[in-house]
């Protein structure tokens, strides 16, 4: 434990995260508390709950037919009935993540059975939103320095969207997606990075392999349509390591194996509910929703719900980058063209999909937004430029606080 907690691997950077994230696991409980009845969840919650409970149980398999759903308390959604009993967007895992908070609670599900249930249903993704914070912070923090990190990981901690997507209050389960397409495309970059290693690199990066097979199975398993994340990471690593391409091809392929072997234990391994669930699943991109005004509102204002400095910041980095060539290395890039293209994505997924693909983006944009604002500091005026960030974050601060405190359980 000693050795753990030396200065080089915990310091005062670290404490500084670990309080930001603190903060974040305040507001979040204050919101499930104060925003959320115990008994407060809708009837897809209710059945996504159900279904993940039941196979737990070893009672079927999630977001598939069985007999024992028709004994449910709770009917499918109607795209599921319509679907012959199949989700056409999620597979088991999206189930059983939903259902984790009540693994210890051995009656039923139903309300009258366990009064705090909800709230114990909304746990799994208050977990994912402080995942995805740490690693938000540990990205932002190797890319740009400490300033970088710190600025990433405040504007992420005092967000309205995030701190809706991490309780679900008013908000779909998407932040387990999020936090897993994360890791994906920067666990994609590391792995390339050590590529130019003299050393057996398929055999010595196993452990990124996992890790990036984890994170592209919780992205897929959440949502089907995130399968493209497989080429997208092959790109990034191919282009990172343009003279070890087969070694990166090998990597790629071993971390996709793991991706299938997990998705089918996801099915109790079983191949044919995973060939049957393949058949039914829908990827759902519209194309003809780019010639739709309603498409593009939607993602406006899921910029704006991001946080009133946001708003502020996100103009002047986009401005920054553009006109100051210094701005423009792969490290602002990056997180730049990957919001870029899941907010797209996003547009052509009007459905619930586009929620999950949008909020994907926001972190990206978060590290983009940290990434120019630590190459300001940089430049002679940054005395000037870290009053006017830190002035900044702090309203934005007082501000998120100030609306949750007037937050009450309808």
């Amino acid at each position: 434990m000693g050795k753990f907690l030396a200065r080089e691997r915990f310091g005062q950077p670290q404490a500084i995260a670990g309080a930001l994230l603190l903060m974040l696991l305040a507001q979040c409980l204050w919101l499930l508390v104060r925003g959320t009845q115990p008994l407060d969840i809708d009837s897809e919650q209710l059945f996504r709950v159900e279904e993940g409970l039941r196979q737990w149980r070893g009672e079927g398999i999630a977001g598939t037919p069985s007999e024992q759903r028709l004994e449910a308390s709770t009917s499918p959604p109607f795209e599921i009935e319509q679907n012959e009993g199949y989700d056409a967007q999620h597979s088991p895992l999206w189930y059983l993540i939903a259902s984790a908070g009540l693994l210890g609670w051995r009656g039923r599900t139903q309300m009258n059975f366990l009064p705090h249930w909800a709230w114990l249903a909304r746990l799994p993704y208050v977990v994912f939103g402080l995942l995805l914070g740490a690693s938000l912070w540990y990205v932002a923090r190797r890319l740009y320095g400490n300033a970088g990190g710190y600025i990433a990981l405040t504007l992420y901690c005092f967000s309205p969207t995030i701190l809706r997507a991490s309780t679900l209050w008013v908000a779909p389960p998407e932040m387990g997606a999020a936090w897993a397409t994360f890791g994906a495309i920067f666990t994609a970059i590391a792995v390339a990075h050590t590529l130019y290693a003299p050393r057996e690199v398929v055999l010595w990066n196993w452990r990124r392999i996992l890790l990036l097979g984890l994170s592209l199975s919780l992205a897929i398993g959440c949502e089907f349509s995130l399968v493209i994340l497989a080429p997208v990471a092959l790109a990034f690593m191919m282009y990172v390591a343009p003279t070890r391409r087969m070694a990166a091809l090998a990597i790629w392929a071993a971390a996709v194996a793991v991706t299938l072997v997990l998705l089918w234990a996801a099915y109790g391994f079983h191949i044919s509910l995973v060939l049957a669930g393949l058949r039914h699943a829908h990827i759902g991109f519209v194309w003809q929703a780019f010639t739709m005004s309603g498409a593009y509102r939607q993602t406006w204002i899921q910029l704006a719900q991001a946080s009133p400095a946001f708003l502020l910041v996100l103009p002047i980095a986009l401005v920054t980058y553009i006109f100051w060539p210094r701005t423009r290395y792969f490290g602002n890039t990056t997180p730049l063209l990957v919001a870029v293209g899941f907010l797209t994505l996003g547009v052509a997924l009007p459905h619930s999909s586009g929620d999950a693909f949008r909020l994907i983006a926001m972190p990206f944009l978060f590290v983009f937004v940290a990434g120019i604002a630590a190459d300001l500091l940089e430049t002679r005026q940054r005395a000037m430029v870290a009053a006017l960030i830190s002035a900044t974050l702090a309203a934005n601060a007082l501000g998120n606080l100030v609306e949750l405190a007037r937050i009450r359980a309808s």
